[in-house]
């Protein structure tokens, strides 16, 4: 039973100097006490209290001292992840989050120390970055809030920058792709020409085994991507991107080929890996992108130009020669068309004259007289 006690007699022991003491039963049992200057607030709190747990929502006011850094860790240990995702969010979190947030008990934190981080992080890192982290930031306080650690999320009104929608994708051209599968080693030669003749990202190629590519059918099976995980973990297999991303895509005879030579230069490695570090093991991801990243440079490619670029040359190449978005979006392995136009949209040709030509067809001879009729 909720009660409050004036200690305005003092006494024996208390020495304290707010006179009027509140204390209430949880939702468990047990006994919370709080002492006020004045009887007014010590029945504010009380009544406040008794409302949130009639309504189920009352929160034990010692559970949000654990610090963000804390439950954050308890959080990414229970969460269904993908490999790649969970070590987005580790590296996320350990370099960009808890040096603001870590040391801070859950319940001291503001939605002004959210705007704040939200600020800090997009002086350095891309808008679709900032948003990512701040997603998975949110998605830390709704689960303390639903563990009744916290009242309420601070991460409500928060104000992300906005990405520059005017930025296109600009593809690489043929001579540039090929200046760079000549600077990288050899032995990633191949890798750089199979990815842009199928639009395989990273992650596939590096996992493409033996067994996924049929040769007389002119085919590769995308159904695995090769994972490299934080730390010192070896690579290994994971599922791919998206649902969208199992895929077949037509393997070009130039490709074909070229993957041909390489297996007889290179045989396949631990499980039949195509593409692997010289000691047959998988490739991490960091070491194909520093190999990538110093051939760009050789081959003086735009700052910043990623292996994901050869990608952006495939998809360039089959709008160039009249490929459908739904074949585009396939053979990518987009989860929608939606996706394939927002990326690319801006490089299916203009169709003015296409679209004036179709309509005459139809109005044929009526077209002309339509026009008559208006000259008179």
């Amino acid at each position: 039973m909720a009660h409050i006690k004036d200690l305005r007699e003092r006494p024996a022991g208390y020495t304290g100097t707010k006179p009027y003491w509140a204390r209430y039963r949880d939702p468990l049992g047990a006994e919370h006490g709080k002492t006020f200057r004045t009887l007014r607030e010590a029945r504010h709190w009380l009544a406040e209290n008794e409302v949130a747990k009639g309504r189920g929502d009352w929160v034990d006011p010692l559970a949000g001292k654990i610090t963000f850094e804390t439950f954050a860790e308890q959080w990414r240990a229970v969460q269904v992840h993908r490999p790649s995702t969970a070590g987005q969010v580790e590296s996320h979190f350990r370099t960009k989050v808890y040096p603001a947030l870590g040391s801070r008990p859950l319940a001291t934190i503001r939605p002004s120390h959210i705007q704040a981080l939200v600020k800090a992080l997009s002086i350095e890192l891309a808008p679709s970055t900032v948003e990512t982290i701040y997603r998975h930031v949110s998605a830390v306080f709704k689960a303390a809030t639903r563990d009744r650690l916290i009242a309420r999320t601070p991460c409500d009104g928060i104000t992300l920058p906005k990405a520059d929608r005017d930025h296109k994708v600009v593809p690489l051209e043929l001579d540039q792709v090929l200046a760079v599968a000549e600077l990288v080693p050899d032995r990633y030669r191949a890798a750089v020409l199979l990815a842009a003749g199928t639009g395989l990202r990273q992650g596939e190629v590096l996992g493409l085994t033996v067994d996924r590519v049929d040769f007389l059918r002119r085919q590769v099976k995308v159904d695995r991507q090769m994972v490299t995980p934080p730390g010192p973990g070896a690579p290994g297999f994971g599922p791919p991107k998206t649902k969208a991303s199992y895929r077949t895509v037509p393997l070009p005879d130039a490709t074909g080929l070229e993957l041909a030579r390489h297996l007889r230069e290179f045989p396949p490695g631990e499980g039949g890996l195509i593409f692997t570090a010289p000691d047959g093991r998988p490739m991490r991801r960091q070491r194909m992108a520093e190999v990538w990243r110093k051939a760009a440079d050789a081959a003086g490619l735009p700052p910043k130009t990623g292996f994901h670029a050869t990608r952006h040359f495939y998809a360039s190449a089959l709008i160039q020669f009249g490929e459908s978005v739904k074949v585009v979006q396939s053979r990518l392995g987009h989860a929608s068309a939606i996706e394939t136009l927002d990326t690319y949209g801006h490089l299916w040709p203009d169709s003015e004259d296409r679209t004036r030509a179709a309509i005459d067809s139809l109005f044929g001879d009526s077209g002309g007289q339509a026009r008559g009729a208006v000259g008179e």
